[in-house]
């Protein structure tokens, strides 16, 4: 195969992309898709069934993102395209209350720890934003409080880096976010409960929230310690603050409580996306009906959206959580991630660089450089980009499509079987043998 065939899409995806650069800024709607962190062209994708991918020149690969991973039935699933199609027939839109919508609501607040209500937005980064409006006004409190390698959508109050000290003053991490802004955020590190320790001492009075991934997955799958959401819970139960547990990438995935039930923790509010749109844009957060009372038009928050709801995305959503009930859907989903460490371990056992598989159900991710698995932004290893560009290309020649960035993580679905593992396990290590300059 040619250097020219290695760097991406083919011809066809060539072609494409260079129209979308005309009028899409870098050609891409989200940043990490432009192919930045790897190098090359990405590829433009006609169409996709079960756990393939097809792109513009009409090639396959095995797809490990997943759309980012609310499909975890796989691309397509028949009985959820059924759905959506009936959907159709009634009409793309209303504007007003829906029967599935109600339905969906009934299902997330059934399935997952301490909730008693929830609210449907678009996306995740409306779900974590309102959250926090909705902390804020139930605490009276202005500052918030993030972690180093979490990532919860681009609002301007989370579009925050740390500074340089332990527990530092949020700095803007994005242009066009004002310094006030990042100013009430606190940026602290992952699994240092000594530091969250001595934050809580200093603001602890002024805190309103702390937002964390239910499981990291944002910056690498860093998973956490019990002990120290444990800690954390405990911290904002002293403190008055809310605790926020962002499972827009967990909710669902991990399992019909995702990380709360996991971990055995409940928050004060939740969020969630992903799985729960079925592959359409979904968001919503909930938590107990005292907080949730505080939104308009029951209360004084004010939270909108005039395709929050919609009867499509609400359906696909259902759908996906009813199939998954009945098809034991994250029993499976475990033991298909067992194959895949049976198969993905003896491989990188081998490997040129140390490399770990860390895994939390159906979500994995490759640490390079790491004999453990990381638990911190901070002990990730700056060459791990350099490496996983080598991997990534030489992994899409073999037709595996991992994410384009060495920290996202991938996903299984329902839709992937043993021979894909053996596959990618294949791939994973003729790609490994190519790796050079380490």
């Amino acid at each position: 195969m040619s250097i020219d065939e290695r760097v991406g899409g083919g011809p066809e995806s060539r072609a494409w992309f260079e129209r979308a650069k005309r009028v899409t800024p870098g050609g891409v709607d989200s940043p990490v898709r432009a192919f930045g962190a790897v190098g090359g062209t990405p590829l433009v994708i006609r169409e996709a069934r079960g756990a393939t991918i097809v792109d513009v020149d009409g090639r396959e690969y095995l797809d490990f993102v997943g759309s980012w991973g609310p499909l975890i039935l796989g691309h397509g699933h028949p009985k959820v395209v059924e759905a959506v199609e009936a959907a159709l027939k009634r009409g793309t839109s209303y504007g007003a209350p829906c029967m599935p919508e109600i339905e969906l609501a009934e299902e997330v607040v059934a399935s997952y720890p301490g909730l008693e209500q929830v609210r449907f937005v678009s996306s995740g980064t409306e779900a974590v934003m309102s959250a926090i409006r909705l902390a804020r006004a139930a605490t009276g409190r202005d500052l918030i409080v993030k972690f180093s390698g979490c990532y919860h959508g681009h609002a301007d109050a989370l579009l925050v880096a740390a500074g340089s000290g332990l527990v530092t003053f949020g700095q803007p991490s994005s242009a066009g976010v004002p310094k006030d802004f990042a100013a009430l955020t606190r940026v602290a590190p992952l699994d240092e409960i000594s530091t969250l320790e001595r934050l809580f001492d200093a603001d602890g009075d002024r805190i309103a929230c702390v937002v964390i991934e239910g499981v990291p997955a944002n910056n690498g799958l860093l998973v956490q310690r019990k002990a120290f959401l444990e800690a954390l819970r405990a911290l904002c139960d002293r403190h008055g603050a809310l605790l926020i547990l962002d499972e827009v990438i967990t909710g669902f995935r991990l399992g019909p409580g995702g990380a709360a039930e996991r971990y055995g923790i409940t928050p004060d509010l939740a969020t969630f996306g992903k799985v729960i749109g079925g592959g359409m844009p979904v968001g919503a957060f909930g938590g107990r009906r005292e907080l949730m009372r505080l939104l308009a038009p029951e209360g004084g928050v004010y939270q909108a959206g005039t395709l929050s709801g919609n009867p499509i995305a609400m359906t696909a959503g259902l759908a996906t959580l009813r199939i998954l009930r009945a098809e034991d859907g994250w029993r499976r989903l475990e033991a298909l991630s067992d194959a895949l460490a049976e198969r993905i371990e003896p491989v990188l056992a081998k490997s040129p660089v140390p490399a770990t598989l860390v895994r939390m159900g159906s979500i994995f991710w490759i640490a390079w450089f790491a004999s453990e698995p990381p638990r911190s932004a901070e002990s990730l290893d700056p060459r791990t980009s350099a490496v996983y560009a080598q991997v990534f290309h030489a992994l899409l020649e073999r037709r595996v499509a991992l994410a384009p960035s060495a920290f996202e993580v991938g996903f299984l679905s329902l839709a992937h079987e043993h021979a894909d593992l053996d596959r990618f396990a294949d791939a994973l290590a003729g790609a490994l043998s190519s790796i050079e300059n380490v």
